[in-house]
C-alpha cells in the first residue's frame, strides 16, 4: 500500500513543481472580476528580435515639424533600429542626441491606430522608465476617429507619464473639452514609484462606460467617473488606440532643461496586453 501511495503521489509532486516554476513572462489570458471576465483580445510579447511588428504598430511622425504642440525637441523616426528595436523579449525605444532633420534629438513614437482600436478595455504594459532630466516617456490613448472634434474634444487617456526631472513619480490623467490643462481644469493623480527607472513595473488602466481607473502593479491610484454631462466631460464612448513614445524636452518634460550628458536614453517595454470584458452569466 505504501508503494502504491508513493506512485500515486508522483504525478501530484510533478504537477506542483510545474505550477511553481517561474519564467520571465507569466501570461494571463483571462482575469475574472465580479460577474465579468477580462478576455485577452490583443497583445505583443515582443518575442521576435528586430523592428516592431508593422501588423500591430505604426510609426507616428505627423507632428515632427511643429514639436507636437508641446515644444518637444525630438524627431520621431520610421523603422530605424537605433530608435525602436526588439531584442531578447524587450522593445526598447531609444532617444539619441543627434541632429535629425531640424531637431537635435531622435526617438520613436509607436501607435496601434487602425491596427488595434478598442472601446472599453483593460490595458496592461510592463515597462521600465529611462533616467535623465529632459525625458518624457508615456503610455497613453487617443480617439481613433475624433468623433467629437480635435483635441481635447475627443479625449485623451494618459495611462502613465513620467518626466525625468521627477524620477520617483508616475502620473495618470485624462483630457476632455471640459477638463484639460489649457484651461486649468486637468484631472489626474500621481503616485510615488521610487524604482520606476531601475525596475520593471506593470502600468494598467481599466475603462468601462462609467469609469476609468489607473494602477501600478495592481494598486489603484486614480479614477475618473462619467458624470453624465455628455461628451464635453466624457468623450470616452468611442474607440481609442494605444501610443508608446519617448519624447525629449517639451513644456512638461523639458520644464527643468535637458541633461545632454546622459544620452542616449532607453525606455524598455516587456509586453503590451489588451483585455475586454465578456459577461460570464454566472
Amino acid at each position: 500500500m505504501t508503494q502504491i501511495k508513493s506512485l500515486l503521489l508522483l504525478p501530484l509532486i510533478a504537477l506542483f513543481f510545474i505550477q511553481c516554476g517561474s519564467s520571465k513572462k507569466q501570461k494571463a489570458d483571462t482575469i475574472t472580476v465580479d460577474q465579468n471576465t477580462w478576455e485577452l483580445v490583443w497583445s505583443d510579447e515582443f518575442d521576435t528580435d528586430g523592428l516592431p511588428d508593422t501588423s500591430k504598430w505604426n510609426y507616428d511622425t505627423r507632428g515632427n515639424t511643429y514639436g507636437w504642440g508641446n515644444n518637444e525637441k525630438q524627431w520621431y523616426t520610421v523603422a530605424d533600429p537605433d530608435n525602436a528595436y526588439i531584442r531578447d523579449g524587450i522593445l526598447t525605444i531609444t532617444a539619441i542626441k543627434e541632429p535629425t532633420e531640424n531637431k537635435d534629438y531622435s526617438s520613436a513614437r509607436l501607435t496601434t491606430k487602425n491596427k488595434g482600436d478598442w472601446q472599453y478595455c483593460k490595458v496592461e504594459v510592463r515597462a521600465q522608465m529611462p533616467t535623465g532630466k529632459g525625458t518624457w516617456p508615456a503610455i497613453w490613448m487617443l480617439s481613433t476617429h475624433n468623433s467629437y472634434g480635435n483635441w481635447p474634444k475627443s479625449g485623451e487617456i494618459d495611462i502613465m507619464e513620467h518626466v525625468g526631472y521627477d524620477p520617483d513619480t508616475v502620473h495618470s490623467t485624462v483630457h476632455t473639452e471640459f477638463f484639460n490643462h489649457t484651461i486649468g481644469t486637468q484631472v489626474g493623480k500621481e503616485i510615488y514609484q521610487p524604482t520606476a527607472t531601475t525596475d520593471f513595473h506593470v502600468y494598467s488602466m481599466e475603462w468601462d462606460a462609467n469609469e476609468i481607473r489607473s494602477y501600478v502593479d495592481g494598486q489603484q491610484y486614480f479614477s475618473f467617473k462619467n458624470n453624465g454631462e455628455g461628451p464635453g466631460a466624457w468623450p470616452f464612448d468611442q474607440p481609442f488606440h494605444l501610443i508608446l513614445n519617448l519624447a525629449v524636452g517639451g513644456g512638461w518634460g523639458g520644464k527643468h532643461g535637458i541633461d545632454d550628458s546622459l544620452f542616449p536614453h532607453q525606455y524598455h517595454i516587456d509586453y503590451v496586453r489588451i483585455y475586454q470584458k465578456e459577461l460570464t452569466g454566472k
